[in-house]
């Protein structure tokens, strides 16, 4: 993301998701079609079925969204023809009926649909549902792709991404050399002027240049914007002029986009690996932070500045912290998070608590920071999911299954094998993806956008979902919530403020509005009294959590059957 892009707060995405509506009833099909258009998406009406086949091979829909009861035929025998394709035997099935028979449900399930959602459903319910199974397949068919991907883009000649990423892994150990991450500026504009083909037409031709003038040094399309260049050998002294080469060497060249001709501005953040990174997801994030401050320099470029080591040893609540991890100091707290519209599933933000040995109960705030500076998040967060994780295996042995919404960090998230291990994990606990959520901190995630990218997209086929939190708004956070494969978004404790100013007041309402265009739920925290939540309420919140309804407590023993908010 660039910080000087256009804002635009209701475009399609680049690559809008194809759905294939397959309904009979007129006004049924204008309703799904007006809802997932308004969404960003590319919907497309069959009103005759014995026309789906044709209309399929046609439009290669992302999703197919099929009535179950038509004249002269059913959805389950559609969904059997399309099962029997080779070219859409995994394409999604999601059938949308008022049937409510549980044998009819079972019958579509086992002829190969993949959802079953009731009439009547709320807007922002069908995009959330339509949107999470296009996810899934996408990251499955990328999976497949990088399986048999070949070690150059057919195209730039480029390395692919997971072959750079394994040649920075072993070049890690030796400490020499390093690693520049270029970004394209103004991408969101240059997408908008020339179109998703135009524009992909020009990072193609940005990469090939790029390859060229790094010459002998790896490099590597990242994302949609950006490219990763490893340095097998330089001195450190070496990097900040050679990412000036880099970005001299875009800026200066023409290139052409339909009609026009055109230079890039790109702004660079680099780091060598003298500073011994543990493996490639850590060089990953430390380029990002120093491509981030590079956004704000006049001169484009920026290092990565490692963060400053605390000296006071294994003093102070560091040392506490240590003690813990190795043995009983540290524990969870839950607090409730209570739909306003009523509702039974039980959900808790975890929350970590650290028992000094003084008796003294601290809050994750107070040793957050230390820990962060110490490198000791890594640890934090492993234990912290691990707890949430036999949590949530105990509660569903005892059939009360519950969902926890637990905080992670990027650098955590970055390692390597991060998300092979949380899906082993998880499977071994015999928890549904669906009962974890990740929360993600605005201000990290900011940072860490390209790296949190691709987690999140290894942990959608396990149906995990993520939460952007203390949330507020602005260009490159409105722009996080549609890259990430988000469902929830927290807001900002300043939200939750009595009285709320107009200002603010005006801001939510809009934050709230844009998450329901892309199917997400929106959470109020840090509730304190009726006011706050009657204001969140009256901006269309669905959720709230704070003191007004529960302290963060360590059991979970909220009577979500009897809330009423």
């Amino acid at each position: 993301m660039q910080t000087g892009d256009d804002e635009t707060t209701t475009s399609a995405p680049a690559d809008p998701f194809r759905i294939m509506i397959v309904e009979d009833d007129r006004s049924q099909a204008m309703f799904a079609e007006a809802i997932l258009r308004g969404a960003g998406m590319a919907p497309k009406v069959v009103a005759v079925p014995e026309q789906m086949m044709a209309m399929l091979e046609d439009f290669d829909p992302d999703l197919v969204l099929m009535d179950l009861h038509m004249p002269g035929t059913s959805g389950t025998s559609l969904t059997v023809q399309i099962r029997e394709h080779p070219r859409f035997s995994d394409v999604p099935v999601v059938f949308l009926t008022g049937d409510q028979d549980p044998e009819q449900k079972m019958d579509v399930l086992e002829n190969g649909a993949d959802d079953y959602i009731l009439k009547p459903v709320r807007p922002r319910h069908l995009i959330a549902a339509v949107r999470s199974r296009v996810l899934r397949s996408r990251a499955a068919q990328r999976r497949q792709v990088v399986a048999a991907e070949p070690e150059h883009h057919p195209v730039t000649g480029l390395y692919t991404r997971p072959v750079l990423m394994q040649k920075l892994s072993a070049q890690l150990p030796t400490g020499a050399g390093g690693v520049l991450l270029v970004e394209v500026g103004n991408s969101a504009a240059l997408r908008n002027r020339f179109g998703y083909a135009g524009f992909e037409k020009l990072m193609n031709d940005a990469g090939r240049h790029l390859g060229e003038i790094a010459s002998t040094h790896a490099v590597a399309r990242l994302s949609d914007n950006a490219f990763l260049v490893v340095l097998a050998q330089q001195d450190p002294g070496q990097m900040d002029a050679y990412a000036r080469t880099l970005r001299d060497g875009l800026g200066y060249h023409d290139f052409s986009a339909g009609n026009e001709s055109l230079r890039l501005r790109s702004t660079i953040g680099h780091a060598h690996l003298s500073h011994g990174f543990a493996d490639a997801g850590s060089v990953l994030a430390a380029v990002e932070e120093a491509a981030r401050d590079a956004r704000a320099l006049p001169i484009s470029v920026a290092a990565y500045a490692p963060p400053d080591k605390p000296d006071n040893g294994d003093d102070g609540l560091l040392g506490e912290l240590r003690a813990a991890l190795d043995g009983e100091g540290l524990q969870l707290a839950f607090q409730p998070v209570v739909a306003v519209a009523g509702g039974d599933d039980a959900q808790f933000q975890v929350l970590l608590r650290l028992q000094g040995s003084d008796g003294a109960e601290h809050l994750a705030g107070e040793f957050i920071p230390a820990a962060n500076s110490a490198g000791m998040m890594p640890q934090l967060d492993r234990w912290s999911m691990e707890q949430s994780l036999a949590v949530m295996q105990r509660r569903r042995a005892e059939g009360r299954p519950v969902r926890l919404f637990v905080s992670q960090s990027p650098r955590t998230l970055g390692q390597d094998n991060h998300a092979e291990w949380l899906t082993a994990a998880l499977e071994s606990a015999g928890v549904d993806g669906p009962s974890l959520v990740i929360d993600l901190r605005l201000e990290e995630a900011l940072v860490h956008s390209m790296m949190l990218r691709q987690f999140c997209e290894q942990m959608v086929p396990a149906s995990v979902q993520f939460c952007l939190s203390q949330y507020r708004h602005g260009t490159d956070a409105n722009a996080l919530l549609q890259q990430l494969p988000l469902g929830y978004v927290r807001l900002s404790a300043d939200f939750a403020k009595n009285p709320l100013p107009d200002e603010l007041r005006d801001e939510m309402r809009e934050i709230i509005e844009r998450a329901h265009r892309l199917g997400l739920q929106v959470i109020g925290q840090a509730v304190e009294d009726p006011q706050a939540a009657a204001a969140l309420w009256m901006g269309g919140i669905d959720f709230i959590q704070g003191n007004l309804v529960k302290r963060a407590e360590h059991a979970l023993d909220f009577d979500f059957k009897s809330a009423t908010l």
